[in-house]
């Protein structure tokens, strides 16, 4: 069956046909390091690994391309909170997004490119639609002409007509409402942090003066939004790519304008597929940062683990609504522990003494068989996640009326279970199956945290030798022990 995926340029579902048909070129939109990752940021995470996995499986070369917005308003309005400077909150959370990939089991992009890394070529880029007559400076800023892109509005499905105004225009500086910024002028004005500021922060234009700027044949500035996918994604994959993902609020206007200016700059397709991811939801509002309904990916993998969140993210499908709550939480730790026991009961029936290699139950061979191709089936249907977690979950439900039903075990179906488990369940999913490591990994953080607060109260009672020998003990099991002023701190 071919893969096919629904293109947001388009509005179809299509066949998938890369431009290399040995390779796909894969970008996706990452985060504005301004703020702890949320449930929210994961959903897409989780859905662009399982993509980049699937088309692995399939034979494709995958060139996996995801970017840190590290220049941003949103940014400096943390300092003073976060970090001392735009440039030291940015790192702060840009620390805290690998953690938080690691901790869900993600697999690595190629590359994870900055913004402030790739400034030169964010300038050069400008600098071809400003020649080629695409864009315009006025007053040291510098503006995309809408106008000037026959095609504008073709992601969207808009007219430029149907645009009122995308952002500022400085003293009447742009010449259509809908033109955008490339360049911007200057650093940054205390206004344009207001609205984000906690109270905890710097004072806005003690913030502001942290800000990060560059040199360019404009006068000092800083890069626009837009701008900076483009020319990160034509850096490290191609003019022309195949996969552009990213959230379904990305669509207009962050989409749409790179669709604009990268087309306008080169005169090539810039991405042959959009796949937009929509949004988690949370009492019917969509999981955000900026509304303070979030749940952060760290306190929810402390919670309830890596599988029970990659469970229930890839219990909808990209596409579909998906809502977190209590109720959907617990559905999917159910899942998760359904599989789980299922894996397990077949890995210790095949190890089991009443294993046989006679013993054929064609009923249990048969669920094996369609439990791969319904997998199968469903993620070469636009990565539909959901069908092809049911699909491993009526395989659990096989394994487990086999082992139910008979006191002599089938060995090669049980061992063909297993490798469906692990091959699709494991390597496409990426769910824990026969990952035993996962399970100790959190229990040695619970047992560490447990000797440090006995190692706490034997200092507060004065027994320090005591106290070091605990601390000793521990390093000796490799678990680094560092004391701060807000306590102990440990590293495994």
């Amino acid at each position: 069956m071919t893969l096919r995926v629904t293109n947001t340029l388009t509005g179809e579902k299509e066949p998938f046909e890369p431009r290399d048909p040995d390779s796909v070129l894969l970008y996706y939109c990452g985060l504005t390091t301004s703020d702890p990752p949320h449930l929210g940021h994961a959903r897409g995470w989780v859905h662009v690994d399982v993509m980049a996995r699937w088309l692995d499986h399939l034979g494709y070369d995958v060139h996996h391309v995801e970017n840190f917005t590290d220049v941003n308003e949103k940014i400096v309005a943390r300092v003073g909170e976060d970090g001392d400077s735009e440039a030291d909150v940015a790192r702060h959370y840009v620390q805290q997004v690998i953690e938080d990939m690691r901790s869900l089991n993600l697999g690595r992009a190629e590359v994870y490119p900055r913004v402030s890394e790739h400034v030169p070529e964010i300038i050069d880029l400008v600098e071809r639609l400003v020649e080629q007559g695409h864009a315009y400076e006025r007053n040291g800023s510098v503006y995309f002409d809408v106008t000037s892109f026959e095609d504008y509005g073709k992601l969207s499905n808009q007219s430029v007509d149907d645009i009122e105004s995308q952002g500022a225009d400085t003293e009447g500086e742009k010449q259509h409402p809908a033109d955008f910024a490339l360049w911007k002028a200057g650093g940054v004005d205390p206004e344009d942090i207001a609205e984000h500021q906690h109270p905890e922060a710097a004072p806005a234009e003690e913030a502001c003066a942290t800000a990060q700027t560059w040199d360019s044949p404009w006068g000092e500035g800083r890069p626009g939004w837009h701008i900076e996918c483009s020319a990160m994604s034509m850096t490290h994959l191609d003019e022309s790519i195949d996969i552009h993902v990213g959230g379904q609020d990305l669509v207009f206007p962050h989409h749409e304008n790179e669709v604009a200016q990268s087309e306008a700059a080169t005169g090539k397709q810039f991405a042959k597929y959009w796949l937009h991811v929509r949004l988690l939801e949370t009492e019917e509002e969509k999981m955000s940062s900026s509304v303070g309904n979030y749940f952060t990916v760290a306190d929810a993998v402390e919670e309830f683990g890596p599988d029970v969140l990659r469970t229930f993210l890839l219990s909808t499908a990209y596409t579909s609504r998906a809502t977190y709550s209590d109720e959907t939480i617990a559905e999917a730790e159910e899942r998760w522990d359904r599989l789980s026991r299922g894996y397990e009961r077949a890995v210790e029936a095949c190890d089991d003494v009443d294993a046989y290699a006679k013993m054929t139950d064609e009923s249990l061979r048969g669920a094996v068989d369609d439990a791969r191709s319904a997998f199968e089936a469903a993620m070469n249907d636009d990565f539909n996640t959901r069908e092809a977690m049911t699909a491993l979950l009526d395989l659990t439900a096989a394994v487990n009326s086999h082992l139910d039903a008979h006191e002599q075990r089938d060995y090669q179906g049980l061992r063909s279970a297993v490798e469906v488990f692990e091959e699709l369940g494991g390597g496409i999913l990426g769910l824990a199956f026969g990952d035993d490591d996962s399970g100790d990994v959190s229990l040695a953080g619970d047992v560490v945290d447990l000797v440090l607060n006995i190692r706490e109260q034997e200092r507060e009672a004065g027994h320090y030798e005591r106290a070091d020998e605990l601390r000793d003990e521990l390093e000796a099991l490799g678990v680094e022990v560092q004391d701060t002023d807000d306590g102990p701190t440990y590293r495994l």
